[in-house]
């Protein structure tokens, strides 16, 4: 009941930079990125990828969108593989002065937040529009739970890579995220950076641990929020952070999943693609009567002709088949379009007692 209450009090989904929309690219399965710090992997990805220092805002100090790339640069590509709930970050950037030395949050930052089912509204506990519901449990109740807020320590060499501000540290962890850095710099020298990393967005992820956890189901053409920041610190005497450099041009991103950005989650580039593939899937609808229904997951395809193992045929796209008795079946599609033909069988996959 409480959940249930918080979801009421927050406001309907809006995102910032209405008409924008950036792009996640998705690796194809034999492709994707090792966390090593290493770009190479990320060489193949398109430049339209890139999202540059140019598309980020001064919303803090007053310096809009007068950026100086001798100062700081960054350019950021983010990628995803379907099947897998994890989005994956390239981060490179170059500062004329990396600030890493004091085991505080004053320190360069790349701050990411994310809001995988486009819940909207406050993500952090003193912004919820509510507080008598949430009253002293406000932290734990709230705090990170529909959306996620990542500092992420650029570079983090004696620390955690990164500060999750919300009641949930282990998603920082394996098997929720992984980070590596590639840099040659000491403190408050000059040069570049790279951080690979990826992190699992959740729809509901409490501050006692995974086992009550929701992911974000990330599909294709999928529409998410997301957005960051960089915070550029220039050692002691510079004192604060010269610039909140943010993707939403909206300071408020960082706890407001309503301020984020539309970011979609992009099907397979043409190259990797077949002009024709069969794919499909199942559920057990009623194992008492041996319901099972199929879904077709195939690309290209104008027609379907389905073998169900047991003798009988179907040509509608998702059927639902009645076994007359149960077994073990060998499932096979045939599919045809303008690209061909294809096939795709799953072997005593579908079981039925």
């Amino acid at each position: 009941m409480r959940l249930y209450m918080i979801l009421l009090a927050l406001p309907l989904l809006a995102l910032e930079r209405p008409g924008v929309e950036f792009k996640v690219y998705q690796f194809p399965a034999g492709r994707i990125p090792r966390i090593d710090g290493d770009t190479s992997d990320w060489a193949g990805v398109p430049d339209s990828y890139r999202i540059g220092i140019d598309q980020l805002k001064d919303t803090v100090k007053g310096r809009g969108t007068k950026y100086d790339k001798n100062d700081l640069d960054v350019n950021v590509k983010v990628g995803w593989v379907k099947g897998l709930n994890r989005l994956y970050f390239l981060y490179e950037a170059y500062d004329d002065f990396w600030d890493f030395e004091q085991a505080n949050r004053h320190n360069d930052i790349f701050e990411v937040v994310v809001d995988g089912d486009l819940s909207g509204g406050p993500l952090i506990a003193n912004m919820h529009p509510n507080a008598a519901v949430l009253k002293d449990n406000a932290f734990f109740d709230f705090h990170g739970v529909h959306a996620q807020n990542y500092h992420i320590f650029t570079p983090a060499p004696d620390r955690d890579w990164v500060f999750v501000w919300g009641c949930q540290p282990w998603i920082k962890e394996l098997p929720w995220s992984n980070a590596a850095y590639e840099y040659n710099f000491k403190h408050g020298e000059s040069g570049k950076l790279t951080l690979e990393f990826w992190i699992t967005p959740f729809d509901y992820a409490p501050f006692d641990g995974p086992e009550r956890a929701v992911e974000s189901k990330l599909q294709e053409n999928k529409i998410i929020g997301l957005s960051w920041s960089v915070l550029d610190y220039d050692g002691p005497a510079d004192g604060d952070y010269k610039g909140f450099w943010n993707l939403s041009h909206k300071t408020t991103m960082y706890g407001d999943a309503s301020d984020l950005v539309a970011f979609r989650l992009m099907p397979l580039e043409a190259e990797f693609r077949k002009p024709i593939s069969a794919r499909w899937s199942y559920r057990i609808l009623d194992m008492s009567r041996r319901a099972v229904a199929f879904q077709d997951e195939s690309a290209g395809a104008t027609s379907w002709r389905w073998d169900f193992g047991d003798g009988k045929n179907s040509t509608q796209r998702h059927p639902i088949h009645i076994y007359e008795k149960g077994g073990e079946f060998v499932v096979r599609l045939f599919v045809e379009g303008p690209g061909g033909k294809a096939q795709w069988s799953k072997v005593r996959d579908v079981v039925i007692r």
